[in-house]
């Protein structure tokens, strides 16, 4: 990729001749813009304001941004400290994920129930678990990755192996969310997300050595993007990022820090920083990416944004990865700047939140066309939400099978929950039910829609011809 402009800095700027340092003092031309945070390489092709150079342009918004910059107890491989800048727009964006993360969203009831929460939940993981690893080159379908989940098979190659690890990882942190973060955790952490998957099998669970260089390239055009501080100097440095991470602060909200309070850091602000020191640590020979993304929900959940883990970061970053990357450079580049960063990942957040309310939205409408097929109201007294949910998929993907181990998973029940709900729809005439070797395997029924008439009128007290378990060649119990 192309490496964004080193934009100059205000020392360099300060002492150029010919620099109109009372025009830009007097300039308004500098004000944190309301809904941007522009960086040098794209500020120097815009026209500048006021009759100003675009150089005096970028100082004017230098002096902006130092003056609201707050440092951070987080340093580069050169010992200077990472900071950002308030900016309206930031804390904007952060009131939005409070209010849509934080708490509760405005969301169709089957969200918020506690059965249909798991269902929406496992989908969420799953697809996180996915797109994190494709994202670190796994080549697996959405499809094929989602059927080995939900069956529980052994994955048959390395990118199954990746997308298996990186669920068992997600699973491992929602079960540590109130542990603090520790050099223990991390590696065990990393063991979960990289067993298997790795050239070095001996790299899997631990730092990487001195004498392993690595370095961030761009998979692309084999461009170096970054090298990251010495591993010598790693337990150190990681010392720091934990302190760092397990200070505790408030609940969720979104206020500027007070004069009386600068201690404050916005919880998510910390999450996203997390992100961002582990990618800039690359503590690890490889697996960074999906070790970062993890530990930003971890980080979430642990300050108490619960709706963060049915959203999938991953997914909005995989369908434009370079700006990832130039979000990483533009802090690197310019002071050690992060609310480029910032900036970015919000955006990335709220995104995945509108997606969010696209999914949720889409699966009610199904579900209710279910019901609508199951004689509308009757369905509910009928059959329970886990089973109208897997009518539901039927309509859409009519040559699934569906097995009591898969179902379990997609809902998070016991194994007699996940037997009972199939074994009813199999007595109603509703799915199909086979046995495949060892295992009972449940299809949708080719002529589905006569049955489920049949039944509606049977409901009714009309007469129906539906097979049942008492009718010849009735299901075997599993």
């Amino acid at each position: 990729m192309r490496m964004p402009a080193t934009p100059p800095s205000m020392s360099e700027l300060i002492g150029k001749t010919g620099m109109r340092l009372d025009r830009v003092w007097r300039s308004d031309a500098g004000r944190l813009p309301p809904d941007s945070y522009l960086p040098w390489s794209k500020l120097r092709f815009r026209t500048p304001p006021d009759g100003l150079s675009h150089e005096e342009w970028w100082l004017a918004t230098k002096l902006a941004r130092a003056s609201a910059r707050h440092e951070l107890p987080l340093v580069d491989k050169l010992g200077a400290s990472f900071a950002f800048s308030d900016s309206a727009y930031l804390y904007r964006m952060l009131h939005q994920v409070d209010r849509d993360a934080g708490g509760r969203i405005e969301m169709p009831p089957d969200l918020v129930g506690p059965g249909s929460r798991d269902r929406y939940l496992m989908s969420s993981l799953i697809e996180e678990a996915i797109t994190s690893s494709q994202l670190e080159g796994a080549a697996t379908s959405r499809r094929v990755a989602a059927e080995m989940l939900r069956s529980g098979r052994r994955p048959r190659d390395r990118s199954e192996e990746m997308i298996r690890n990186n669920y068992a990882g997600m699973e491992f942190l929602r079960e540590n969310r109130d542990e603090d973060l520790s050099s223990p955790l991390l590696l065990e952490l990393h063991r979960i997300l990289t067993a298997g998957t790795l050239d070095d099998a001996d790299a899997v669970g631990r730092l990487r050595l001195p004498t392993e260089q690595v370095a961030v390239v761009d998979q692309r055009d084999g461009v170096v993007v970054h090298e990251p501080p010495d591993a010598t100097a790693l337990e150190e440095r990681l010392g720091r990022l934990f302190a760092f991470a397990n200070a505790r602060d408030p609940g969720p909200r979104a206020v500027q820090p007070s004069q009386a309070d600068q201690t404050f850091l916005h919880p998510v602000v910390r999450a996203m920083l997390i992100h961002f020191m582990i990618g800039y640590e690359h503590p690890f020979v490889d697996g960074n990416g999906r070790t970062a993304r993890a530990l930003f929900y971890w980080s979430m959940a642990r300050s108490g944004y619960w709706m963060t883990e049915f959203l999938s970061i991953s997914t909005i970053i995989r369908k434009a990865p370079a700006q990832y990357m130039r979000a990483y450079l533009f802090s690197e580049t310019d002071d050690n700047d992060v609310t480029y960063f910032l900036d970015y990942h919000l955006r990335v957040i709220l995104r995945s939140v509108r997606e969010l309310h696209g999914y949720v939205a889409r699966k009610a409408r199904q579900m209710h066309e279910a019901e609508r097929l199951l004689g509308g109201r009757e369905a509910n007294a009928l059959l329970n939400y886990r089973q109208r949910a897997l009518l539901a998929h039927t309509q859409r993907h009519p040559d699934t099978g569906y097995t009591i181990a898969g179902h379990r998973r997609s809902h998070n029940v016991t194994y007699e929950t996940a037997r009972t709900d199939l074994l009813k729809l199999a007595d109603l005439g509703l799915l199909d039910q086979a046995r495949q070797g060892r295992t009972f395997v449940f299809h949708r029924p080719v002529d589905f829609d006569k049955r489920l008439g049949d039944l509606v009128r049977r409901r009714h007290g009309f007469k129906a011809d539906v097979p049942t378990r008492d009718h010849p060649g009735k299901p075997v119990t599993p």
